[in-house]
């Protein structure tokens, strides 16, 4: 039996696309993202991953994202 790599989350948020819904925020089972303290260039204040290392790369922040500003990143470690 061959052990399994573990495997490195990042989560990107564009923040050129991102407008600020929330939805990521409130969809996340783990509690993955809260709102930002300061505005975006955009004028908004954007979800920050500040949980990341709770993070289980389910995608349902990326899949419910209506503007597609969210992508999860899974990456295997050696």
């Amino acid at each position: 039996m061959k052990a399994q790599a573990k495997k490195s989350i990042k989560i990107l948020v564009n923040e050129e696309l991102c407008k600020g819904c929330d939805i990521c925020i409130s969809v996340c089972p783990l509690k993955v993202f809260s709102k930002s303290d300061e505005l975006s260039s955009q004028g908004i204040y954007l979800p920050i991953p500040i949980g990341i290392n709770k993070c289980t790369g389910c995608r349902i922040c990326e899949y419910y994202c209506p503007d597609l500003a969210i992508h999860v990143v899974k990456e295997a470690e050696d």
